[in-house]
C-alpha cells in the first residue's frame, strides 16, 4: 500500500507532467470509485486547468481552476502518462484526456481508490471530518499534541498509530519502522509509554519517514511514481520483510507476528514487550 513517502513521490513525479493542463475530457469506465458519482466528476473536471499538485498524509489533491479532485490510492492505485494512441490495460479505469494531447491514466488492479470532487474552501473541513493527524515534519508535528494523545489513549501503540489521528501517513511498513527505531513493541499500549520514549518515537516518525521520501519510497511490490520509477527506500528498511535476518542493531533474528490482524515485523531483543 502506498504509504506517505510513496505518495508524496508519486505528486514530486507527477507535477510537472499535468499542471498548467487543461482537462478535456474525462472517461471513467470503473464508476464505483468516484465517491462523489463519475457523471458529476466528469462536468465538474471538464474544461479546468490543473493549477497545482498538493498532497495531504496519504491522499493527493488536484488543485483545479475551480475545485479539487481528491485521489486515494489504497492498495494499488497509481498514476501513469500516455499518448492518446497508447495501449491500455484492463487496470485502466480513469482516463484524463488533456490539453498537450497526452492522457493522464488512474490504473488500481484492486479497484480499492478513491476520488471525490471538493468545491474550494471545503478541503480543510474535509479532511477534519477524516480526523486526519499533522503532517510530519518538525513545522506541523508538535510533541505537547502528540503527548496528550497518547497518554489518553489504551490502544495498542501500532493500531494507534496507523489510525492516522496522532499524525498523517503512516502505514504498516513505517510503522514497524519507527517503532524498530524507537525501540518500542507493536503491541505496548499508547499510555503506557514514558516521556522519553514518546520524545524518541516523534523523532524517528519524523526522520523515517522524510528519509522515506528522501528515497523515492519503497518498491516492495508494485509501487512506481508517475515515471515508471521504483523507490530505493526498501534498502534502508530494517524490519519490514525481513523476519529470520538478524536484527543491524543486536543481531538477534527479527520476528513477524500479528497485531490485530496485521503483519507486524520487529526486533524481540531490542523492542521487549
Amino acid at each position: 500500500m502506498p504509504e506517505l513517502p510513496e505518495v508524496e513521490s508519486v505528486r514530486r513525479s507527477l507535477e510537472p507532467l499535468v499542471v498548467g493542463k487543461t482537462i478535456e475530457r474525462v472517461v471513467i469506465s470503473y464508476t464505483p470509485l468516484v465517491v462523489t458519482g463519475a457523471e458529476h466528476l466528469r462536468q465538474k473536471l471538464t474544461g479546468q486547468t490543473v493549477m497545482g499538485l498538493g498532497r495531504r498524509g496519504k491522499y493527493l489533491i488536484f488543485e483545479l481552476t475551480d475545485g479539487l479532485l481528491i485521489s486515494h490510492l489504497r492498495m494499488e492505485g497509481k498514476y501513469l502518462m500516455f499518448s492518446k494512441n497508447g495501449t491500455f490495460d484492463k487496470h485502466c479505469h480513469v482516463f484524463f484526456h488533456l490539453s498537450d494531447g497526452q492522457v493522464l491514466i488512474y490504473h488500481d488492479v484492486r479497484k480499492f481508490g478513491t476520488m471525490e470532487y471538493l468545491a474550494k474552501g471545503e478541503e480543510e473541513a474535509y479532511f477534519a471530518s477524516k480526523k486526519l493527524g499533522p503532517e510530519p515534519n518538525e513545522q506541523d508535528f508538535q510533541l505537547p499534541p502528540f503527548v496528550h494523545g497518547l497518554e489518553k489513549s489504551k490502544k495498542k501503540i501500532k493500531p494507534h498509530l496507523l489510525d492516522q489521528t496522532l499524525v498523517a501517513g503512516l502505514g504498516n511498513i513505517y510503522v514497524d519502522e519507527v517503532l524498530w527505531a524507537a525501540q518500542l513493541h507493536p503491541e505496548r499500549l499508547s499510555q503506557s509509554l514514558s516521556l522519553a520514549e514518546i520524545e524518541s518515537l516523534h523523532g524517528e516518525i519524523i526522520r523515517v519517514l522524510q528519509l522515506g521520501i528522501e528515497k523515492g519510497g519503497s518498491s516492495i511490490r508494485t509501487y512506481k511514481n508517475a515515471l515508471g520509477m521504483a523507490g530505493s527506500m526498501q534498502d534502508y528498511l530494517q524490519v519490514y520483510g525481513k523476519q529470520g535476518q538478524p536484527c543491524s542493531r543486536c543481531m538477534s533474528p527479527i520476528a513477524k507476528i500479528k497485531v490485530q490482524g496485521r503483519g507486524t515485523h520487529l526486533c524481540p531483543q531490542c523492542q521487549k514487550e
